[in-house]
């Protein structure tokens, strides 16, 4: 294979520069508000102003009567109509074994508001200024209830009970493990390391905000919306409407970012659709930012206490995780299977822990309700687990590597089933930490200490050696794969996949995995995604768009070249083992008999090959890394500066290099947002928001990060559950830098006789809170 074939300028391996990026950067993007057309209705939410509160009733005379208002809809309407709740509750039981406790929750509120910012009512106009307008004339009566404003107030002995069926406000439990064994285990410790951690909450905060435009056509429902899952939107609406799924068509275009937060139904989409049916005309609703912060799904929020147990060389015998979740005014799916089941697969992380006791309960408060954001319960388990050998080395006196090194479950282990049942079926951690410690200059920290201790600054070096679970347990995807082409032997190859685009560079790297299969110009690809009548799966979410979805694209094409090469020996009368393939063309062995893929199609009843595909992976991909930073701190003032950040990431096979770092680094980031600025806050007794806007809630920015900032990817361990090799990286950086970077201020109070401190560290990291902790 010569070097300018296409596969060797486009196929895998390449850093292909991204499709999508042309018409993003030169304003042609096509976001869901960019479709909003002239007579579009403009939709706005009446939200509640009380944490809790009873819905005495809801007056929208006024409203009604306003100019250019098309409708005003309220929840009793709703009910009435026999429009359903939105999904709540999960697959866990309460104590008692009662099932999982929590309100309904209606698309609009009815008869109780159960967080500042719920929508009680959605006004429909002409123009956004009159629906605006319209919104402030709704009256709606309230009568105040007792707020359960955090999670320490919810689980407060005599706190008011939100729910009846949790008088404790414990929506639901889960225990995993032997506690009788793990009592034992820690009976026998020499070494015993406990830590109570906060995982605050957080905001997604995705460039584009939540969109949704809907109309009604030809007797079915459209909806265009930004989301990473269509088909759960789909399912949604169809239910809200009270039809078949097949009645209403959902369209993804592009999409600003998602991290999580956009991969489940809102309420609001359910909304919009509703008022397209009441109206008959498009309406639309785009979120302003402050409504994100206050009725988007948050993320992380747990306050978790961990214990170690450890022999006298270091070697772990037990672990004990308890912890609250706080999941917010309803107990969503995702809300609730996070914390109890998705990050405790993870808990133990690369290294061998014999046994565990864990207890996770999911806790109701008047907060908006939390679900999925980057990482989804791994960054919890391993922030848990990385700060607790950390502070084993510390107590112990032990080498942090070297404890390490003692507890990495070994490649001979694999595959290795950990004490969650969960199965890895690759991996050499000990290799991927000592390829992390040269990029970091482990060994010449020392001095770059004392360079920083001689302008008064305390530095530290932090490190996190860390697995993640990808593929969001839904291991099968569909694709189709079609050929188009005509006689001149001009053609086009188009895919269509069930996974979804949110900024990732899904499109090009999928459309190079086509150039793999058929061995044509990148240019002769196209990638749609993002329509529910071409094809429906899960979507994107959980890591898991390459590790299915290109499975499925990789294996389909395979099939696809299959049923072309059949045809072609048809065409060109030889036997198909007699046939190669190379550059789009197909010719017979010894001869000069050929004929092209595109011309082959032309021939082909309709013009084209097609082909449509299921595939399902063998289980998930467990892609893991070491990270490692140094950071500054100055004890005069708290403030931390990021000075240096390197990290070596085993995941599997990459396709694209480019892309598969630009997501190491932005999660690296979004971790890095954690461990030192950013936090949802609630007044402590009104349950009022109090970071509603980016004036108060604080973001990382370019400033923020460090400026010797290194990726390095490990591809020698391809995962064995995928025809691929790869491993899933979306998540992976956000899942390490945040225990990185709290161990390495950790670090700089211990080699600056402060150690006591490090046990108390509590994110974020801002300078107030370090600069208090430091006067003591």
């Amino acid at each position: 294979m010569s070097a300018d074939t296409p596969t060797q300028r486009f196929g895998s391996g390449q850093a292909v520069r991204r499709l999508e990026d042309d018409a993003l950067l030169t304003g042609a993007g096509r976001y869901t508000d960019d479709l909003r057309q002239p007579g579009d209705g403009c939709l706005v939410f009446v939200r509640s102003p009380y944490a809790h509160a009873r819905i005495v009733a809801v007056h929208t005379d006024d409203a009604l009567a306003m100019p250019g208002v098309r409708a005003v809809l309220t929840g009793a309407q709703l009910v009435a109509q026999g429009v359903p709740p939105m999904p709540t509750g999960a697959a866990f039981q309460r104590a008692d074994g009662s099932p999982c406790a929590t309100p309904p929750r209606l698309p609009l509120a009815y008869e109780t508001a159960r967080f500042v910012g719920e929508a009680v009512a959605a006004v429909v106009a002409d123009s956004i200024q009159q629906a605006k307008d319209a919104a402030e004339a709704v009256w709606v009566e309230y009568e105040e209830l007792p707020v359960v404003p955090s999670l320490a107030a919810a689980l407060a002995e005599g706190a008011p009970a939100l729910w009846p069926a949790a008088p404790d406000n414990i929506a639901c439990e889960a225990r995993h493990g032997a506690a009788a064994a793990c009592a034992a285990a820690f009976a026998q410790a020499v070494h015993v390391v406990r830590l109570d951690l906060t995982h605050q909450r957080l905001a997604a905060l995705t460039l584009e905000p939540r969109t949704v435009r809907a109309w009604p056509e030809d007797g079915r429902m459209q909806v265009q919306i930004s989301s990473q899952m269509p088909t759960a939107v789909r399912a949604a609406v169809a239910k809200a409407l009270g039809v078949e799924p097949e009645q209403v068509r959902v369209r993804v275009g592009d999409v600003g970012g998602g991290f999580g937060m956009k991969g489940a139904p809102y309420p609001e989409d359910v909304v919009v659709a509703l008022a397209a049916r009441a109206t008959g005309r498009p309406v639309l609703w785009a979120a302003e930012r402050s409504e994100e912060f206050l009725s988007s799904a948050h993320g992380r929020d747990v306050q978790t206490h961990a214990e170690l147990a450890l022999a006298a060389d270091g070697t772990i015998l037990g672990l004990r995780v308890h912890s609250d979740a706080n999941v917010g005014a309803y107990a969503q799916p995702n809300g609730v299977a996070i914390p109890l089941l998705i990050g405790p697969w993870v808990q133990t992380s690369v290294y061998h822990v014999p046994v565990i006791d864990f207890h996770f309960r999911a806790v109701l408060t008047n907060q908006a309700p939390t679900g999925a954001y980057r990482g989804a319960g791994r960054p919890e388990a391993i922030y848990n687990i990385e700060r607790l050998m950390d502070e084993a080395a510390r107590q112990t006196g032990i080498d942090r590597l070297q404890l390490r090194r003692r507890n990495f479950i070994r490649p001979e282990q694999m595959p290795y089933t950990n004490p969650m049942r969960q199965t890895y079926d690759v991996g050499r951690f000990e290799q991927v930490l000592d390829g992390a410690l040269p990029l970091a200059d482990w060994d010449g920290f020392e001095a770059r200490a004392t360079a920083s201790r001689s302008r008064g600054l305390w530095r530290g070096l932090g490190i996190a050696t860390f697995l993640e679970w990808t593929g969001g347990n839904v291991f099968e995807e569909r694709v189709t794969v079609e050929v188009k082409g005509d006689l001149n032997g001009d053609g086009i190859i188009e895919v269509f996949s069930a996974v979804n685009q949110m900024g990732q560079g899904i499109a090009t790297t999928l459309a190079q995995l086509v150039v793999d299969a058929f061995d044509v110009p990148i240019e002769r690809v196209r990638v749609v995604l993002g329509d529910t009548d071409r094809g429906n799966g899960f979507g994107s979410g959980g890591s898991r768009s390459i590790f299915t979805g290109g499975s499925a694209l990789r294996t389909g094409a395979e099939r696809t070249l299959d049923e072309a090469r059949r045809l072609a020996a048809q065409a060109l009368e030889a036997a198909p083992e007699d046939l190669r393939y190379a550059a789009g063309r197909f010719h017979v062995a010894g001869t000069d008999h050929a004929i092209g893929l595109f011309e082959l199609a032309a021939r082909q009843d309709g013009g084209h090959i097609f082909v449509e595909h299921s595939y399902t992976v063998n289980g998930p991909s467990w892609p893991n890394g070491c990270h490692l930073s140094e950071v500054e701190l100055d004890p005069q003032t708290g403030a931390v500066a990021v000075v240096r950040y390197a990290s070596m990431n085993d995941v599997g096979r990459v396709v694209n290099p480019m892309i598969v770092r630009g997501q190491l680094d932005g999660g690296a980031v979004q971790g890095i947002g954690q461990a030192l600025h950013e936090q949802i806050v609630y007044d402590g007794a009104s349950g009022q928001l109090l970071t509603g806007s980016l004036m108060d809630y604080a973001a990382p920015r370019a400033d923020d990060i460090a400026t010797e900032f290194i990726t390095a990817m490990d591809e020698s361990i391809p995962c064995t559950n995928n025809p691929l090799g790869v491993k899933g990286v979306g998540e992976l950086g956000t899942i390490g830098a945040t225990p990185c970077i709290v161990n390495a201020v950790a670090d700089a109070l211990a080699r600056n006789g402060r150690a006591d401190l490090a046990p108390k560290l509590q994110m974020p990291l801002s300078p107030g809170r370090l600069w208090e902790l430091l006067l003591g």
